[in-house]
């Protein structure tokens, strides 16, 4: 897109999703993973009321009588964005295209993170590394990082979140707020990479999907493509058993994300293009809390 075009979107998902993050968020993001960005201070015997999940057990153990840890918040977070740049991002039947959602529900975590003096950096992936932009503050970074949402081209179309994963493990060495916003059209397995950086990071999954990826439409004889690989055919949709086929196909792969960020304790939510994806991330918020 031409830079006039460009600067009129940027604008119009600031206004949105700085708005968003501003009067839906405020407070929610905070409440929801300040506990993540906390430091060990000292141990002190429970009292009625504190949440038993900083319960010290080694020292409950020894003196025979229930200790907390007490945490400090940290001064601020990191907060990274796990951004998928394939080319699946780019179809659109029902809704918005995927790529327009996933910009703008990254561009209102990050703007979150700014608003609470947090640090907010981005990675995007294909099945190779397209961009790292380290974590930074402040709103040139975050408008920096809405151009790039928005008009980054990649070099690759295929997706490897594994490689993704493993690459931003690597990168990170402090501890993570992380988002990882994707289709999750992937047919490798990453549940080793996944659970490799939920053991250094605290990661979430988002997952944009358009409706017509669960679904074959009865339309006939069509020519599909694969946006990833740039293999088309003939199908004849009309068929009934292929339409189940597909359906069968869609629900599995499904099954084995949802199966793969449980096994990993990710929490995560899943939204369609043509769905609320405010509801969706306040669902997400109210999982931590």
């Amino acid at each position: 897109m031409d830079a006039n075009e460009l600067l009129k979107k940027v604008r119009k998902i600031e206004i949105k999703t700085r708005g968003l993050s501003q009067n839906i968020f405020a407070g929610e993001y905070h409440s929801a993973f300040k506990g993540r960005g906390m430091i060990f201070s000292e141990v002190r015997e429970y009292q009625y009321g504190d949440d038993i999940r900083d319960i010290d057990w080694n020292v409950t153990a020894r003196h025979n009588h229930p200790y907390i840890k007490v945490y400090e918040e940290e001064r601020e977070l990191t907060v990274m964005l796990l951004v998928d740049v394939s080319g699946s991002r780019l179809f659109g039947a029902v809704g918005e295209p995927k790529r327009e959602m996933i910009a703008e529900i990254a561009a209102t975590l990050a703007f979150s993170a700014i608003q609470n003096n947090d640090k907010i950096g981005v990675i995007f992936f294909s099945d190779k590394i397209e961009k790292f932009i380290p974590p930074k503050k402040g709103r040139k970074h975050i408008l920096f990082i809405i151009r790039e949402l928005l008009d980054f081209s990649p070099e690759s179309k295929g997706t490897d979140i594994g490689m993704a994963l493993r690459y931003f493990t690597d990168a990170l060495k402090k501890r993570c707020t992380t988002f990882l916003i994707s289709d999750f059209i992937d047919d490798r397995d990453y549940y080793k990479a996944l659970s490799i950086a939920t053991n250094k990071h605290d990661v979430y999954g988002i997952q944009v999907y358009d409706k017509r990826d669960s679904v074959m439409v009865n339309v006939g004889l069509i020519r599909i493509a694969d946006l990833e690989t740039g293999a088309s055919r003939w199908i004849d949709t009309s068929s009934k058993k292929l339409r189940d086929s597909y359906s069968r196909w869609w629900y599995g792969r499904q099954q084995v994300m949802s199966d793969t960020l449980k096994r990993c304790r990710v929490n995560s939510c899943s939204v369609a293009t043509d769905e609320d994806y405010v509801a969706a991330l306040m669902g997400l918020f109210h999982k931590r809390l």
